[in-house]
């Protein structure tokens, strides 16, 4: 009887072993759930989409320069942690095909996640040649879009800027549009226009008289990091 003996003692050691080995899975389990899962919350999910003033250009903006980097490089350094996801695509608005093919609405799909808790637009002075009601059903809709996939998240909708004082008609129609477009979404809506973004500091926009430079980049960081704070902490 001596092997079946050690077989059963055996197999009892393996199943204390197993036991203990479930059990303290079972107390990791649920120390995840208690301890991992706040951390997860706490953490800021962010999407952004936008055009070629968030992606950079031989302007500059290129990589670590750009204005997100930049800013979640400065909501860092004030205690705000951060997730970006950066959609954007030079050339690309509500309406308007970007030099991949995407507008803002395919951004969206490729960005917005539903965990998100803010979800910026950026621009577009690409839509300046689009007609005013196919703009604003494509606002409509992509707005509507990220709302119904980061149902909890916040929206900050900032309008295209312009580098001059004098703005055409056009991108008047454009940031219009999207400020009822964003009313109706219940977002914020920033106005770069209005705010005079650009205006006066020609060192900030690059030689095509279009896209900003680094330090336009280092400038757009500046104001929009606030905002999303804001966004974030709005108490």
């Amino acid at each position: 009887h001596g092997p079946v003996s050690r077989l059963l003692t055996f197999a009892l050691c393996v199943a204390v072993v197993l036991g203990a080995f479930t059990a303290h899975t079972a107390d990791a389990g649920r120390l995840r759930h208690l301890d991992v899962q706040p951390l997860d919350y706490a953490v800021n999910r962010i999407a952004v989409i936008g055009d070629s003033y968030t992606t950079g250009s031989d302007q500059g903006g290129n990589g670590p320069q750009g204005w997100a980097p930049q800013a979640w490089r400065a909501l860092t350094e004030h205690g705000i942690a951060v997730t970006p996801t950066v959609a954007a695509e030079g050339g690309a608005g509500f309406c308007t095909r970007g030099n991949r093919g995407g507008v803002f609405e395919d951004l969206t799909v490729r960005a917005v996640k539903p965990t998100d808790v803010l979800v910026v637009f950026y621009g577009s002075r690409n839509d300046m040649d689009v007609e005013p009601t196919r703009l604003s059903v494509a606002m409509y809709g992509t707005l509507s879009l990220a709302r119904q996939i980061a149902r909890s998240a916040q929206l900050l909708v900032i309008g295209p800027p312009w580098p001059t004082a004098d703005p055409p008609a056009k991108i008047l129609r454009v940031r219009d549009v999207l400020s009822y477009q964003a009313e109706l979404a219940g977002a914020t809506f920033v106005d770069p226009i209005a705010a005079g973004w650009f205006v006066g500091r020609p060192e900030l926009i690059g030689a095509d008289g279009v896209h900003p430079t680094d330090a336009g980049h280092t400038y757009m960081a500046e104001k929009i990091a606030p905002l999303i704070a804001a966004e974030l902490h709005p108490y």
